[in-house]
């Protein structure tokens, strides 16, 4: 479905505003509430209300407008790029999607209209469990805001989650998937949730290796990730300027590494923040499976090229994963506990 005009524009953002009206009417009516503080299961989520944002884009240094509306159940992630008030594409945030990897991820359509640094945004949105999301954007770039993933997770908070009647559907891993390149690695195995272990190593002492893990939950991420900054050398700085990237970081969106130490005045805002954004960074490139995942992540000196990898290598082969549905009906055991006990039958 493309929209190409600015009525077309008025007419989808009033039925968008209308579905979001009703449903929360019939949210309060029957009880329900907005969750963004908890742990969300068994049935899919969009927004409670639409949210709107600005800013810049990291590489390209142009500004960015950009809107989150809520969707209906079995939407998932979808990005509408307007031109001059125009819709000119709607690309879904998949794997099969991506176009470009070179220092962010960058997903577009067969006529070469393309979004680039999603991963921020898609962390924010699988960290805090929202399947369902029409995001408009008159730009080529998602803003990089702080170059961290906290200002989406912020926006989000204040408008906060609504639940949707429909059960929402995993993509389990069913056998492990490993993919190696240069000395780095990355591998997907079965696992009753979603759990990520990352690990960095960087010649530069200020770095150095790192290694983190956690059960990823909501909670987790907005605590333990969300505000990881994005980072970068100092020494790179030029070259990279001369290939018309990083055109819009300075020391508000990026930490800066140079002279044997962090450049930014405030210094850093978790201990091992490098390694907690390479994390967040997952978290956003894995959401590309279009689904949330039940699996345990592992990799080793990983990027977005990495991560990109390991989801096509896992989609190459039917035998590696399959859908499984949570559990209609509301029960004392989790929906990821009963999927993982074989209660809810695959799709």
């Amino acid at each position: 479905m493309l929209w190409t005009n600015q009525e077309d524009i008025r007419v989808v953002r009033g039925w968008l505003a209308a579905q979001c009206w009703g449903a929360a009417v019939r949210q309060r009516n029957e009880g329900r509430r907005c969750m963004s503080n908890r742990f969300i299961g068994a049935r899919q989520t969009t927004l409670a209300r639409e949210i709107q944002l600005t800013g810049t884009g990291v590489h390209s240094g142009a500004p960015v407008s950009l809107t989150l509306h809520p969707a209906e159940a079995d939407t998932g992630l979808r990005f509408l790029v307007t031109k001059r008030g125009r819709v000119i594409s709607e690309i879904a945030a998949h794997v099969a999607n991506v176009k470009n990897l070179t220092l962010c991820t960058v997903i577009g359509d067969g006529a070469g209209t393309t979004v680039g640094t999603v991963e921020h945004l898609l962390a924010a949105l699988r960290g805090l469990s929202i399947d369902n999301l029409y995001i408009e954007i008159d730009s080529k770039e998602v803003p990089i805001m702080d170059g961290s993933a906290a200002e989406f997770v912020d926006a989000i908070d204040r408008v906060g989650i609504r639940e949707l009647a429909e059960p929402r559907k995993y993509i389990r891993v069913l056998k492990p998937v490993r993919v190696e390149e240069g000395g780095c690695w990355g591998e997907l195995e079965p696992h009753a949730g979603f759990r990520m272990d990352v690990e960095i190593d960087f010649s530069s002492p200020v770095i150095g290796r790192q290694r983190l893990q956690y059960e990823m939950s909501p909670g987790v991420f907005r605590h333990e990730l969300s505000r990881a900054r994005t980072f970068g050398f100092m020494s790179d700085v030029e070259k990279l300027w001369k290939a018309g990237l990083a055109l819009g970081a300075d020391l508000t969106n990026t930490v800066a590494i140079g002279e044997g130490k962090v450049m930014n005045r405030e210094g850093l805002r978790y201990p091992q923040e490098f390694v907690r954004h390479k994390m967040l960074d997952a978290v956003g490139d894995l959401a590309l499976a279009g689904s949330p995942l039940l699996g345990a992540y592992r990799s080793y000196r990983g990027g977005h090229k990495l991560n990109s990898m390991v989801l096509q290598a896992l989609f190459a082969d039917a035998s590696n994963w399959e859908f499984a549905q949570a559990p209609r009906a509301r029960t004392s055991r989790s929906p990821v506990q009963m999927i993982s006990e074989n209660v809810v039958a695959a799709e």
